[in-house]
């Protein structure tokens, strides 16, 4: 029993690292990543997806020293590309490069999805530091830039940073009779605005969920010691003695939730916030009965029945009738992703990113494969 348990103990300490989420701009990702001295950093892009594939065309993840942060949807995909990402890591060079692979994932790979992904792989080192940091720089402060990456087929790696009017997917071209591309990618900063109020077990176990997630996010306590530290990328710690004052420090189209300890707290919250008015959505914890007289309330202080009717309490997706606070928060932030989504569909301009139709001859061996069924564009 003694050498079963020392086996299994070596055996633990062999396996490798938590995979990382990809927190933030990717520019501002791989600078941090530079500035520890994990140079080289590579990323792997899907540059261009025919049929179906994992994920869609400007997903990413990064691979250091360190390990992997992000992804571009895992399977035999992501194990191929992080292959290929770390023989272009390791290779002998200090300058950067860049790689294309095509996969055929039902041919070659025997995943169902059946597509065609085009992965674009780039080296990047202390060198890029520079550009790298005046991009995060660009869309830290919500605008929008394009890096524009020249490869050639003798190895040699351009880069140039362009200010952008609005973001569009990858851009991936190459020249006519040559091996020669171009890849023009976009950035902005797009996460959502999203302001916690309330520090108890239900707010620590929905920032454990939201520090994965497309959120901005400012958690606001009077209760400092609740806040632990350190915390995730995209969390913004607010220590007032009087929360209710922050409320206008919120930027329009926000996204609110009031979860703190004490009735008379989250009602100040809710009024305030109702009575801004410029904000996307506002949850309120607690039962059927408690948002009843909520709203009761809020109608005798004189809000509007269309101010009062965007309160939403009970908050969570329905199905998950448990009361642990893990559960609450996987339900909660469902819900957020879906307000998230649907506000994305609904966004004037915005580009659907689509993929093309596969050619007959791409599709799965299976002809009867619904896998192998795409809507076309």
């Amino acid at each position: 029993m003694t050498r079963l348990l020392e086996g299994a103990k070596r055996d633990t300490e062999s396996r490798g690292r938590w995979l990382g989420a990809l927190r933030g701009s990717w520019p501002l990702a791989v600078c941090r990543l530079l500035e520890a001295r994990e140079s080289p950093v590579v990323r792997v892009l899907v540059a261009e997806v025919r049929g179906s594939s994992p994920r869609e065309p400007g997903a990413c993840m990064l691979l250091s020293r360190a390990g992997s942060h992000g992804t571009i949807g895992g399977g035999n995909l992501e194990w191929q590309a992080m292959q290929a990402a770390e023989s272009l890591r390791l290779a002998a060079t200090e300058t950067a490069s860049v790689t294309l692979r095509r996969l055929v994932l039902g041919r070659e790979l025997g995943q169902c999805c059946g597509g065609v992904v085009q992965l674009w792989l780039e080296r990047f080192t202390h060198l890029d530091l520079p550009l790298l940091r005046r991009a995060a720089r660009a869309i830290s402060g919500g605008g929008c830039a394009a890096i524009v990456t020249e490869f050639s087929r003798e190895g040699a790696v351009r880069r140039r940073l362009e200010l952008r009017s609005a973001r569009c997917p990858p851009h991936l071209e190459f020249a006519a009779g040559s091996e020669n591309a171009i890849l023009l990618e976009s950035l902005a900063a797009e996460p959502a605005s999203l302001w916690l109020y309330g520090a108890g077990h239900v707010g620590q176990a929905l920032i454990r969920i939201l520090a994965a997630l497309p959120f901005d996010v400012t958690w606001v306590d009077s209760r400092a010691e609740l806040l632990p530290d350190p915390l995730p990328d995209n969390v913004h710690p607010l220590c007032p003695q009087a929360p209710t004052s922050t409320v206008e420090l919120a930027p329009a189209a926000a996204r609110f939730l009031v979860m703190t300890h004490d009735h008379a707290l989250d009602y100040s919250l809710c009024r305030r916030i109702l009575e801004r008015g410029d904000f996307t959505w506002l949850g309120l914890i607690g039962s059927k009965s408690k948002g009843a007289r909520f709203r009761s309330r809020l109608a005798r202080d004189g809000l509007t029945p269309d101010a009062i009717r965007r309160l939403v309490c009970p908050i969570g997706v329905e199905g998950v009738g448990s009361k642990w606070p893990a559960a609450i928060a996987v339900a909660v932030a469902a819900q957020l992703l879906q307000g998230l989504e649907s506000s994305l569909d609904a966004r004037p301009g915005r580009l659907a990113v689509r993929s093309t139709p596969l050619d007959t001859a791409e599709t799965c061996p299976s002809a009867a494969c619904a896998a192998c069924t795409f809507p076309h564009s």
